[in-house]
């Protein structure tokens, strides 16, 4: 089973999310959707028509998103299979959350790595 394909996205705490937002779009050209975040299409070997996406997003300081971690990051790990790959955890001894949501964007999973830092794994629809 393969575990974690690549980076589903990557999300940040911020005191002013907007005006840090206009920062990254101004300073660095991330180009941003109507919604706050931006969307990087990708292509690679297992992807030769570039189906991929990785999210980058900022949350509210005070955002419990993250939760139980107290990081101001969290990253969104891209799966096949989230449903295996929680159980191979789950039997490997790993900090599993219970919740597992399932939405038109896919399916979404939470682990608890050995610091605390809440990992999300995104099992995409297809074509995301």
């Amino acid at each position: 089973m393969k575990r974690v394909t690549g980076i589903g996205g990557v999300f940040v705490k911020a005191k002013d999310p907007d005006a840090l937002r206009e920062w990254y779009r101004v300073h660095l050209g991330i180009p941003l959707e109507t919604w706050g975040g931006a969307i990087f299409l990708w292509r690679g070997p297992d992807n030769p028509e570039g189906g991929g996406t990785t999210v980058w997003n900022l949350f509210n300081a005070d955002s419990d998103y993250f939760e139980p971690s107290r990081a101001p990051f969290m990253i969104n790990y891209r799966v096949e299979d989230l449903h295996a790959l929680l159980a191979a955890l789950r039997s490997e001894g790993c900090q599993v959350m219970d919740k597992v949501d399932d939405s038109e964007f896919g399916k979404f999973g939470w682990v608890i790595d050995p610091e605390g830092n809440k990992i999300e794994l995104w099992q995409p629809p297809t074509g995301m």
